[in-house]
């Protein structure tokens, strides 16, 4: 799957969104990646998600976890695809935490899963519950990569695995045109409206 067959996904599902968005990140983009408007039909979401799977299956994976809520549907399927238990990670008070009696043992080999990573912050404190729990980091993976590449998370063996790499426009709200031009700040996805 290149590229543009995921973009024409996005597109074809109306996954990607314009307008003036705050990210879950707090800064402010022209665009949005809705991914669950691609992964609600499991065909879409069998065929992205197996990007990932093919790229982990030379390596050891023992489980797959996610930062909730976006990241679930996406490490579920690559759990499934690579036949290995899947967990999410989820906050409570605002912190990242392993709750409802999920484990991640000394030494078990774990892959973390996203949708769409901007500054990777969740993912990253994905990754030291994974660290603090002595478990060790096979790989960190999202469908949509908004950094372009340049996002790069403490311990981890390679570079962020996506399926789909942009280079996103974003903005510090204090410096965002489209705030200075009276554009309303939309908050879409799990922490927001819609």
């Amino acid at each position: 799957m290149n590229p543009d067959q995921v973009l024409s996904i996005f597109t074809d599902t109306g996954a990607l969104l314009e307008g003036h968005f705050l990210l879950t990140s707090g800064l402010h983009s022209n665009q949005y990646f809705q991914c669950a408007k691609v992964l609600q039909y499991p065909d879409h979401c069998e065929s992205v998600c197996r990007v990932i799977a093919d790229h982990f299956r030379t390596h050891r994976v023992d489980v797959v976890v996610a930062p909730a809520m976006g990241g679930i549907v996406v490490a579920q399927e690559v759990g499934r695809q690579l036949g290995v238990r899947t967990i999410f990670a989820e906050r409570k008070e605002g912190v990242m935490q392993i709750r409802r009696g999920f484990a991640i043992a000394a030494g078990e080999r774990v892959l973390v899963c996203e949708d769409v990573v901007t500054t990777g912050g969740s993912v990253q404190e994905v990754i030291n519950l994974v660290l603090e729990r002595r478990g060790v980091l096979a790989g960190v993976a999202c469908i949509v990569d908004r950094s372009g590449g340049t996002v790069r998370f403490d311990r981890a063996p390679e570079a962020l695995v996506s399926v789909l790499r942009m280079n996103a426009v974003t903005y510090k709200p204090d410096a965002c045109p489209l705030c200075a031009q009276g554009i309303p700040v939309v908050k879409p996805g799990s922490r927001g409206n819609a």
